[in-house]
Protein backbone atom coordinates (compact mmCIF):
# COMPACT_ATOMS: atom_id res chain seq x y z
CA UNK A 1 0.00 0.00 0.00
CA UNK A 2 1.60 3.22 -0.96
CA UNK A 3 0.42 7.04 -0.19
CA UNK A 4 -1.15 7.70 -3.46
CA UNK A 5 -3.51 4.58 -3.28
CA UNK A 6 -4.66 6.30 0.20
CA UNK A 7 -5.51 9.47 -1.45
CA UNK A 8 -6.95 7.83 -4.10
CA UNK A 9 -9.48 6.10 -1.36
CA UNK A 10 -10.59 9.41 -0.12
CA UNK A 11 -14.31 10.12 -1.53
CA UNK A 12 -15.49 13.12 -3.15
CA UNK A 13 -17.49 15.88 -1.36
CA UNK A 14 -20.77 14.74 -3.52
CA UNK A 15 -20.27 11.65 -2.25
CA UNK A 16 -19.98 12.49 1.21
CA UNK A 17 -23.04 14.70 1.47
CA UNK A 18 -25.22 11.66 0.17
CA UNK A 19 -24.77 9.57 2.88
CA UNK A 20 -28.20 8.69 5.20
CA UNK A 21 -26.36 10.15 8.14
CA UNK A 22 -26.17 13.37 7.16
CA UNK A 23 -29.52 13.50 5.62
CA UNK A 24 -31.51 15.56 8.36
CA UNK A 25 -28.40 17.16 8.71
CA UNK A 26 -28.85 18.72 5.29
CA UNK A 27 -32.18 19.89 6.03
CA UNK A 28 -31.89 21.67 9.35
CA UNK A 29 -28.54 23.18 8.60
CA UNK A 30 -28.76 23.59 4.71
CA UNK A 31 -25.93 22.60 1.98
CA UNK A 32 -23.46 25.11 2.08
CA UNK A 33 -22.56 24.32 5.90
CA UNK A 34 -22.38 20.78 5.42
CA UNK A 35 -20.44 20.70 2.06
CA UNK A 36 -18.06 23.31 4.10
CA UNK A 37 -17.53 21.02 6.90
CA UNK A 38 -17.06 17.75 4.28
CA UNK A 39 -14.09 20.18 2.71
CA UNK A 40 -12.74 20.69 5.70
CA UNK A 41 -12.48 17.10 6.90
CA UNK A 42 -11.61 15.38 3.94
CA UNK A 43 -8.97 18.32 3.68
CA UNK A 44 -7.69 17.06 7.74
CA UNK A 45 -7.66 13.63 6.15
CA UNK A 46 -5.87 14.19 2.78
CA UNK A 47 -2.78 16.06 5.02
CA UNK A 48 -2.89 13.19 7.49
CA UNK A 49 -1.95 10.82 4.69
CA UNK A 50 0.39 13.40 2.70
CA UNK A 51 2.60 13.45 6.59
CA UNK A 52 2.72 9.93 6.10
CA UNK A 53 6.46 8.60 5.45
CA UNK A 54 5.93 5.73 1.90
CA UNK A 55 7.11 2.95 4.49
CA UNK A 56 4.60 3.73 7.07
CA UNK A 57 1.41 3.75 4.25
CA UNK A 58 0.48 -0.13 5.19
CA UNK A 59 0.26 1.21 8.82
CA UNK A 60 -2.60 3.50 8.25
CA UNK A 61 -5.76 3.29 9.75
CA UNK A 62 -8.12 2.46 6.90
CA UNK A 63 -11.29 2.58 8.94
CA UNK A 64 -10.19 7.00 8.92
CA UNK A 65 -11.56 6.56 4.84
CA UNK A 66 -14.80 4.57 5.42
CA UNK A 67 -17.16 6.83 4.00
CA UNK A 68 -19.70 5.87 7.07
CA UNK A 69 -16.97 7.47 9.17
CA UNK A 70 -16.27 10.27 7.05
CA UNK A 71 -19.95 11.26 7.23
CA UNK A 72 -20.20 10.68 10.93
CA UNK A 73 -17.15 13.38 11.57
CA UNK A 74 -18.66 15.58 9.29
CA UNK A 75 -21.73 15.96 11.11
CA UNK A 76 -19.27 16.17 14.16
CA UNK A 77 -17.60 19.06 12.53
CA UNK A 78 -20.98 20.15 11.48
CA UNK A 79 -21.78 20.84 15.22
CA UNK A 80 -18.58 22.44 16.20
CA UNK A 81 -18.98 25.09 13.28
CA UNK A 82 -22.02 26.06 15.18
CA UNK A 83 -20.50 26.69 18.46
CA UNK A 84 -21.04 30.54 19.24
CA UNK A 85 -18.14 32.14 20.22
CA UNK A 86 -19.85 33.46 23.63
CA UNK A 87 -20.80 31.30 25.69
CA UNK A 88 -21.64 30.23 29.41
CA UNK A 89 -18.62 29.56 31.94
CA UNK A 90 -19.15 28.92 35.57
CA UNK A 91 -17.10 31.51 37.56
CA UNK A 92 -14.99 29.64 40.52
CA UNK A 93 -12.46 32.53 40.89
CA UNK A 94 -14.68 34.37 43.63
CA UNK A 95 -14.11 37.90 42.28
CA UNK A 96 -17.65 38.86 41.61
CA UNK A 97 -17.64 41.69 38.89
CA UNK A 98 -14.73 39.14 36.74
CA UNK A 99 -14.98 41.39 33.48
CA UNK A 100 -13.14 38.96 31.89
CA UNK A 101 -16.30 36.58 32.69
CA UNK A 102 -18.64 39.69 31.73
CA UNK A 103 -19.40 41.37 34.91
CA UNK A 104 -22.50 41.20 36.32
CA UNK A 105 -24.75 38.23 36.09
CA UNK A 106 -28.48 39.26 35.25
CA UNK A 107 -31.44 38.42 37.63
CA UNK A 108 -33.87 36.03 36.48
CA UNK A 109 -36.62 38.01 35.71
CA UNK A 110 -34.21 40.41 33.59
CA UNK A 111 -33.27 37.39 31.98
CA UNK A 112 -36.78 36.49 30.97
CA UNK A 113 -37.88 39.74 30.35
CA UNK A 114 -35.13 39.95 27.85
CA UNK A 115 -36.03 37.26 25.90
CA UNK A 116 -39.80 38.38 26.20
CA UNK A 117 -39.37 41.42 24.44
CA UNK A 118 -36.47 40.15 21.85
CA UNK A 119 -38.54 37.22 20.49
CA UNK A 120 -40.70 39.79 18.77
CA UNK A 121 -41.90 43.11 18.03
CA UNK A 122 -41.65 46.10 21.37
CA UNK A 123 -42.30 49.16 22.37
CA UNK A 124 -38.96 50.42 22.30
CA UNK A 125 -39.92 53.89 20.27
CA UNK A 126 -43.86 53.18 20.05
CA UNK A 127 -46.67 54.68 22.37
CA UNK A 128 -49.09 52.21 22.47
CA UNK A 129 -51.63 55.04 24.07
CA UNK A 130 -51.07 57.61 22.15
CA UNK A 131 -50.75 55.56 19.27
CA UNK A 132 -48.26 57.19 17.58
CA UNK A 133 -43.93 57.53 18.12
CA UNK A 134 -42.65 57.23 21.04
CA UNK A 135 -38.90 57.55 22.75
CA UNK A 136 -36.55 55.29 24.35
CA UNK A 137 -35.24 57.89 26.72
CA UNK A 138 -38.89 57.55 28.31
CA UNK A 139 -38.73 53.68 29.22
CA UNK A 140 -36.93 54.18 32.36
CA UNK A 141 -36.09 57.52 33.02
CA UNK A 142 -39.30 58.00 35.62
CA UNK A 143 -38.08 54.53 37.29
CA UNK A 144 -34.67 56.07 37.51
CA UNK A 145 -35.72 59.44 39.08
CA UNK A 146 -37.79 57.55 41.76
CA UNK A 147 -35.09 55.41 42.64
CA UNK A 148 -32.47 58.13 42.63
CA UNK A 149 -33.77 61.18 43.37
CA UNK A 150 -32.84 63.04 39.95
CA UNK A 151 -34.97 64.82 37.86
CA UNK A 152 -34.48 63.12 34.56
CA UNK A 153 -32.11 60.50 33.26
CA UNK A 154 -31.02 58.53 29.81
CA UNK A 155 -29.00 55.50 29.12
CA UNK A 156 -26.05 55.38 26.98
CA UNK A 157 -24.38 52.19 25.89
CA UNK A 158 -21.44 52.17 28.66
CA UNK A 159 -20.02 54.98 31.14
CA UNK A 160 -17.02 55.62 28.88
CA UNK A 161 -20.22 56.95 26.35
CA UNK A 162 -22.04 58.34 29.37
CA UNK A 163 -18.74 59.88 30.27
CA UNK A 164 -17.86 61.43 26.63
CA UNK A 165 -21.51 62.89 26.11
CA UNK A 166 -21.70 64.60 29.23
CA UNK A 167 -18.27 66.68 28.91
CA UNK A 168 -19.50 66.71 24.73
CA UNK A 169 -22.52 68.45 26.29
CA UNK A 170 -21.49 70.26 29.11
CA UNK A 171 -17.51 71.41 28.28
CA UNK A 172 -17.03 71.45 24.47
CA UNK A 173 -14.64 74.27 23.80
CA UNK A 174 -14.38 75.02 27.49
CA UNK A 175 -12.47 73.75 30.57
CA UNK A 176 -13.44 71.21 33.06
CA UNK A 177 -11.92 71.05 36.54
CA UNK A 178 -10.74 67.68 37.86
CA UNK A 179 -8.59 66.79 40.45
CA UNK A 180 -5.06 65.33 39.52
CA UNK A 181 -5.58 62.26 42.07
CA UNK A 182 -8.65 61.51 39.83
CA UNK A 183 -7.17 61.62 36.55
CA UNK A 184 -7.94 57.35 36.27
CA UNK A 185 -7.57 54.85 33.76
CA UNK A 186 -11.02 52.58 33.49
CA UNK A 187 -9.55 49.59 32.04
CA UNK A 188 -8.16 48.42 28.42
CA UNK A 189 -5.89 52.07 28.10
CA UNK A 190 -9.02 54.11 28.06
CA UNK A 191 -8.06 56.96 30.57
CA UNK A 192 -10.34 60.70 31.60
CA UNK A 193 -7.96 62.54 29.90
CA UNK A 194 -8.16 60.42 26.57
CA UNK A 195 -11.70 60.97 26.68
CA UNK A 196 -11.79 64.59 27.46
CA UNK A 197 -10.12 65.01 24.17
CA UNK A 198 -12.37 63.13 22.01
CA UNK A 199 -15.60 65.27 23.85
CA UNK A 200 -13.75 68.75 23.00
CA UNK A 201 -13.60 69.93 26.10
CA UNK A 202 -10.36 71.00 27.90
CA UNK A 203 -8.93 69.28 30.95
CA UNK A 204 -7.82 71.43 33.82
CA UNK A 205 -6.03 69.53 36.30
CA UNK A 206 -5.94 70.87 39.71
CA UNK A 207 -4.11 70.08 43.16
CA UNK A 208 -1.03 66.81 43.32
CA UNK A 209 -1.75 63.14 43.53
CA UNK A 210 -2.41 62.66 47.03
CA UNK A 211 -4.05 66.18 47.94
CA UNK A 212 -6.61 68.41 46.85
CA UNK A 213 -8.72 71.17 48.30
CA UNK A 214 -11.78 72.96 47.54
CA UNK A 215 -9.90 76.01 46.78
CA UNK A 216 -7.54 74.43 43.74
CA UNK A 217 -11.05 74.37 42.58
CA UNK A 218 -12.45 77.73 42.79
CA UNK A 219 -8.79 79.02 42.24
CA UNK A 220 -8.56 77.51 38.84
CA UNK A 221 -12.23 78.99 37.70
CA UNK A 222 -12.15 81.14 34.93
CA UNK A 223 -14.96 83.34 33.41
CA UNK A 224 -15.84 84.52 30.24
CA UNK A 225 -14.70 87.66 30.61
CA UNK A 226 -11.39 86.18 31.93
CA UNK A 227 -10.80 84.12 29.35
CA UNK A 228 -10.95 86.96 26.80
CA UNK A 229 -8.10 88.96 29.18
CA UNK A 230 -6.36 85.68 28.45
CA UNK A 231 -6.48 85.96 25.03
CA UNK A 232 -3.75 87.32 24.32
CA UNK A 233 -1.71 86.18 27.32
CA UNK A 234 -0.13 82.60 28.44
CA UNK A 235 -0.41 81.33 31.39
CA UNK A 236 2.79 80.25 33.89
CA UNK A 237 2.71 76.96 32.35
CA UNK A 238 2.67 78.33 28.88
CA UNK A 239 -0.71 77.09 27.62
CA UNK A 240 -4.52 79.20 26.35
CA UNK A 241 -6.74 79.22 29.17
CA UNK A 242 -10.59 78.78 28.50
CA UNK A 243 -13.84 79.92 30.15
CA UNK A 244 -14.67 76.95 32.93
CA UNK A 245 -17.33 74.75 31.67
CA UNK A 246 -17.81 72.16 34.59
CA UNK A 247 -16.21 70.88 37.82
CA UNK A 248 -16.07 66.92 37.91
CA UNK A 249 -15.37 64.76 40.87
CA UNK A 250 -14.11 60.78 39.78
CA UNK A 251 -14.61 58.22 41.58
CA UNK A 252 -11.56 56.35 42.44
CA UNK A 253 -13.47 52.75 42.16
CA UNK A 254 -10.71 50.92 40.53
CA UNK A 255 -7.81 52.50 42.98
CA UNK A 256 -6.99 53.66 46.47
CA UNK A 257 -4.97 56.34 47.99
CA UNK A 258 -3.96 56.29 51.65
CA UNK A 259 -1.92 57.97 54.01
CA UNK A 260 -1.41 61.92 53.50
CA UNK A 261 -4.48 62.75 51.71
CA UNK A 262 -7.10 64.95 51.14
CA UNK A 263 -9.81 65.53 48.62
CA UNK A 264 -12.63 68.09 47.97
CA UNK A 265 -15.68 66.54 49.19
CA UNK A 266 -19.15 66.67 46.79
CA UNK A 267 -20.57 69.14 49.15
CA UNK A 268 -17.14 71.35 48.61
CA UNK A 269 -18.18 71.29 44.88
CA UNK A 270 -21.67 71.87 45.21
CA UNK A 271 -21.05 75.22 47.14
CA UNK A 272 -18.22 76.37 44.95
CA UNK A 273 -20.38 75.56 41.76
CA UNK A 274 -23.34 77.45 43.02
CA UNK A 275 -21.26 80.33 43.94
CA UNK A 276 -19.81 80.62 40.20
CA UNK A 277 -22.96 79.05 38.16
CA UNK A 278 -21.26 75.82 36.91
CA UNK A 279 -22.24 72.47 36.98
CA UNK A 280 -21.28 69.89 38.77
CA UNK A 281 -20.57 66.56 37.50
CA UNK A 282 -19.74 63.05 39.59
CA UNK A 283 -18.22 60.25 37.68
CA UNK A 284 -19.64 57.49 39.96
CA UNK A 285 -19.02 54.39 38.13
CA UNK A 286 -19.90 51.75 39.90
CA UNK A 287 -23.67 52.26 40.28
CA UNK A 288 -24.05 51.40 43.79
CA UNK A 289 -27.93 52.05 44.75
CA UNK A 290 -27.82 50.88 48.46
CA UNK A 291 -25.88 51.09 51.65
CA UNK A 292 -24.02 48.01 51.97
CA UNK A 293 -21.65 49.31 54.62
CA UNK A 294 -23.03 46.85 56.58
CA UNK A 295 -21.20 43.92 54.10
CA UNK A 296 -17.85 46.35 54.40
CA UNK A 297 -18.72 48.18 51.10
CA UNK A 298 -17.95 51.56 52.01
CA UNK A 299 -18.50 53.51 48.88
CA UNK A 300 -20.62 55.98 47.76
CA UNK A 301 -23.67 55.67 46.98
CA UNK A 302 -26.45 56.69 43.99
CA UNK A 303 -29.04 58.59 45.99
CA UNK A 304 -26.64 60.07 48.90
CA UNK A 305 -24.69 60.97 45.90
CA UNK A 306 -27.27 63.20 44.30
CA UNK A 307 -28.81 64.25 47.47
CA UNK A 308 -25.88 66.29 47.93
CA UNK A 309 -26.72 69.08 45.58
CA UNK A 310 -24.77 67.44 42.44
CA UNK A 311 -26.12 68.39 39.07
CA UNK A 312 -24.96 65.24 37.31
CA UNK A 313 -23.85 61.79 38.22
CA UNK A 314 -23.26 58.82 35.84
CA UNK A 315 -22.60 55.19 36.35
CA UNK A 316 -22.24 51.31 35.10
CA UNK A 317 -25.23 49.17 34.55
CA UNK A 318 -23.14 45.87 35.10
CA UNK A 319 -21.25 46.74 37.92
CA UNK A 320 -22.46 47.07 41.37
CA UNK A 321 -26.31 47.37 40.03
CA UNK A 322 -26.51 44.23 39.01
CA UNK A 323 -27.72 44.80 35.47
CA UNK A 324 -26.11 44.86 31.93
CA UNK A 325 -23.85 46.84 30.40
CA UNK A 326 -25.11 50.09 29.87
CA UNK A 327 -23.80 53.95 31.04
CA UNK A 328 -26.48 56.06 32.90
CA UNK A 329 -27.00 59.25 33.63
CA UNK A 330 -28.71 60.97 35.85
CA UNK A 331 -29.34 64.60 37.20
CA UNK A 332 -30.88 68.21 36.22
CA UNK A 333 -33.46 67.41 33.82
CA UNK A 334 -32.36 71.07 31.97
CA UNK A 335 -28.96 69.13 31.04
CA UNK A 336 -30.61 65.69 30.49
CA UNK A 337 -32.26 67.08 27.49
CA UNK A 338 -29.43 68.36 25.84
CA UNK A 339 -27.77 65.36 26.26
CA UNK A 340 -30.59 63.76 24.67
CA UNK A 341 -30.78 66.25 21.83
CA UNK A 342 -27.14 65.70 21.43
CA UNK A 343 -26.17 64.08 18.07
CA UNK A 344 -23.48 61.13 19.78
CA UNK A 345 -27.11 60.44 21.43
CA UNK A 346 -27.77 58.42 18.74
CA UNK A 347 -24.36 56.86 17.94
CA UNK A 348 -24.11 55.50 21.78
CA UNK A 349 -28.10 54.63 22.22
CA UNK A 350 -28.77 51.42 23.44
CA UNK A 351 -30.98 48.58 22.30
CA UNK A 352 -34.67 47.03 23.20
CA UNK A 353 -32.57 44.24 24.88
CA UNK A 354 -30.63 46.35 27.31
CA UNK A 355 -33.76 48.19 27.93
CA UNK A 356 -35.20 44.93 29.00
CA UNK A 357 -33.03 43.62 31.31
CA UNK A 358 -31.85 46.98 32.62
CA UNK A 359 -35.66 47.83 33.52
CA UNK A 360 -36.60 44.60 35.03
CA UNK A 361 -33.77 44.60 36.77
CA UNK A 362 -34.37 48.60 38.56
CA UNK A 363 -37.67 47.08 39.08
CA UNK A 364 -36.03 44.91 42.13
CA UNK A 365 -34.64 48.25 43.61
CA UNK A 366 -37.96 48.97 44.70
CA UNK A 367 -37.68 46.61 47.66
CA UNK A 368 -34.14 46.90 49.08
CA UNK A 369 -34.69 43.32 50.60
CA UNK A 370 -36.07 41.92 47.56
CA UNK A 371 -32.74 43.86 45.98
CA UNK A 372 -30.23 41.73 47.91
CA UNK A 373 -32.29 38.65 47.86
CA UNK A 374 -33.03 38.57 43.89
CA UNK A 375 -30.11 40.56 42.37
CA UNK A 376 -26.78 38.00 42.27
CA UNK A 377 -24.19 40.88 42.41
CA UNK A 378 -25.89 42.16 45.89
CA UNK A 379 -27.01 38.71 46.55
CA UNK A 380 -23.46 37.38 46.60
CA UNK A 381 -21.52 40.86 48.52
CA UNK A 382 -24.21 39.95 51.34
CA UNK A 383 -23.97 36.90 51.75
CA UNK A 384 -22.00 35.87 54.97
CA UNK A 385 -19.36 33.72 55.77
CA UNK A 386 -21.64 31.36 57.37
CA UNK A 387 -23.38 30.83 54.18
CA UNK A 388 -20.11 30.53 51.91
CA UNK A 389 -18.63 27.86 54.46
CA UNK A 390 -22.09 25.76 54.21
CA UNK A 391 -22.32 26.05 50.41
CA UNK A 392 -18.59 24.73 50.21
CA UNK A 393 -19.96 22.17 51.82
CA UNK A 394 -22.55 20.98 49.74
CA UNK A 395 -20.49 21.44 46.70
CA UNK A 396 -17.61 19.17 48.32
CA UNK A 397 -19.93 16.52 48.60
CA UNK A 398 -21.01 16.83 45.09
CA UNK A 399 -17.24 16.55 44.12
CA UNK A 400 -16.54 13.29 46.39
CA UNK A 401 -19.52 11.47 44.95
CA UNK A 402 -18.82 12.19 41.45
CA UNK A 403 -14.97 10.79 42.45
CA UNK A 404 -13.93 9.67 45.76
CA UNK A 405 -9.98 9.29 44.51
CA UNK A 406 -9.73 13.21 45.58
CA UNK A 407 -8.24 14.93 48.04
CA UNK A 408 -11.20 17.51 49.36
CA UNK A 409 -10.83 20.69 51.76
CA UNK A 410 -12.34 23.32 52.58
CA UNK A 411 -10.25 26.22 52.98
CA UNK A 412 -10.75 30.02 54.27
CA UNK A 413 -10.34 32.27 51.25
CA UNK A 414 -11.19 36.30 50.80
CA UNK A 415 -13.27 36.89 47.86
CA UNK A 416 -13.43 40.76 46.14
CA UNK A 417 -15.60 42.40 44.35
CA UNK A 418 -13.83 43.06 40.90
CA UNK A 419 -14.74 44.93 38.02
CA UNK A 420 -12.99 48.24 39.18
CA UNK A 421 -15.53 48.74 42.23
CA UNK A 422 -14.34 48.87 45.41
CA UNK A 423 -10.43 47.85 45.26
CA UNK A 424 -9.52 47.21 49.11
CA UNK A 425 -12.63 45.32 49.95
CA UNK A 426 -11.95 41.54 50.74
CA UNK A 427 -15.10 39.72 51.88
CA UNK A 428 -14.27 36.88 53.82
CA UNK A 429 -15.64 33.31 52.37
CA UNK A 430 -14.74 29.62 51.62
CA UNK A 431 -13.28 27.48 48.79
CA UNK A 432 -13.48 23.78 47.98
CA UNK A 433 -9.80 23.08 47.62
CA UNK A 434 -8.74 19.67 44.84
CA UNK A 435 -5.84 17.66 44.70
CA UNK A 436 -5.18 14.89 42.59
CA UNK A 437 -2.55 12.54 43.22
CA UNK A 438 -2.38 11.63 39.31
CA UNK A 439 -2.52 15.58 38.55
CA UNK A 440 -1.00 18.51 39.11
CA UNK A 441 -3.15 21.86 40.03
CA UNK A 442 -2.10 23.16 36.66
CA UNK A 443 -3.44 19.95 34.57
CA UNK A 444 -6.74 20.16 37.42
CA UNK A 445 -7.67 24.21 36.06
CA UNK A 446 -7.19 23.01 32.12
CA UNK A 447 -9.48 20.18 32.44
CA UNK A 448 -11.95 22.11 34.48
CA UNK A 449 -11.37 25.16 31.46
CA UNK A 450 -12.12 22.30 28.75
CA UNK A 451 -15.55 20.94 30.57
CA UNK A 452 -18.60 20.92 28.61
CA UNK A 453 -19.33 24.20 30.39
CA UNK A 454 -16.07 25.75 31.11
CA UNK A 455 -14.66 26.55 34.61
CA UNK A 456 -12.49 28.83 35.76
CA UNK A 457 -11.03 28.44 39.21
CA UNK A 458 -8.25 29.90 41.24
CA UNK A 459 -4.72 28.19 42.27
CA UNK A 460 -3.10 28.74 45.25
CA UNK A 461 -0.36 27.37 47.15
CA UNK A 462 0.20 24.96 44.16
CA UNK A 463 -3.71 23.65 45.03
CA UNK A 464 -7.06 24.25 42.81
CA UNK A 465 -9.72 26.52 44.11
CA UNK A 466 -13.35 26.35 44.16
CA UNK A 467 -14.86 29.87 45.55
CA UNK A 468 -17.78 28.97 46.22
CA UNK A 469 -19.30 32.71 46.63
CA UNK A 470 -19.25 33.16 42.50
CA UNK A 471 -20.65 29.75 42.00
CA UNK A 472 -24.33 29.31 41.49
CA UNK A 473 -26.13 25.74 43.36
CA UNK A 474 -27.32 24.99 39.73
CA UNK A 475 -23.65 24.75 38.73
CA UNK A 476 -23.13 22.36 41.64
CA UNK A 477 -23.71 18.97 39.06
CA UNK A 478 -21.72 20.76 36.26
CA UNK A 479 -18.73 21.14 38.17
CA UNK A 480 -18.90 17.66 39.55
CA UNK A 481 -19.70 16.10 36.20
CA UNK A 482 -16.24 17.62 35.70
CA UNK A 483 -14.65 15.30 38.24
CA UNK A 484 -16.64 12.81 37.34
CA UNK A 485 -13.55 9.63 37.57
CA UNK A 486 -12.45 9.30 33.81
CA UNK A 487 -12.09 12.81 33.23
CA UNK A 488 -9.41 12.96 36.11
Amino acid sequence: MKKKDLLRGIPKVDEVIKQDALFFLLEEKGCVAVTEASRAVLDKLRQEIMALKDEDADSFDMSKLDICRIAEDVADRVKEDEKCNLFPIINATGTILHTNLGRAPLCKEAVENVVEVSRGYSSLEYNVEKGKRGSRHDLVGELIAELTGAEDAMVVNNNASATLIVLATLGKGKEIVVSRGELVEIGGAFRIPDIMVQSGAYLQEVGTSNKTKPSDYENAIITKEQEKELASKESYRGTKRFETGALMKVHKSNYDIVGFTEEASLEDLVKIGKKHNLPVIFDMGNGLMLDLEEYGVREPNIPKSLAAGIDIILFSGDKLLGGPQAGIIAGKKEYIEKMKKHPLARVIRVDKMCFAALEATLMKYRDEKIALRDIPVLNMISSSKEEMKSKAERLAEEIRTANSNLNIELVEVEDQIGGGSAPSVRLPSWAVAVEDSKMSAQGIEIMLRRADIPIVARIHEDRLLLCVRTIAESEFKDIANAFRTGNC
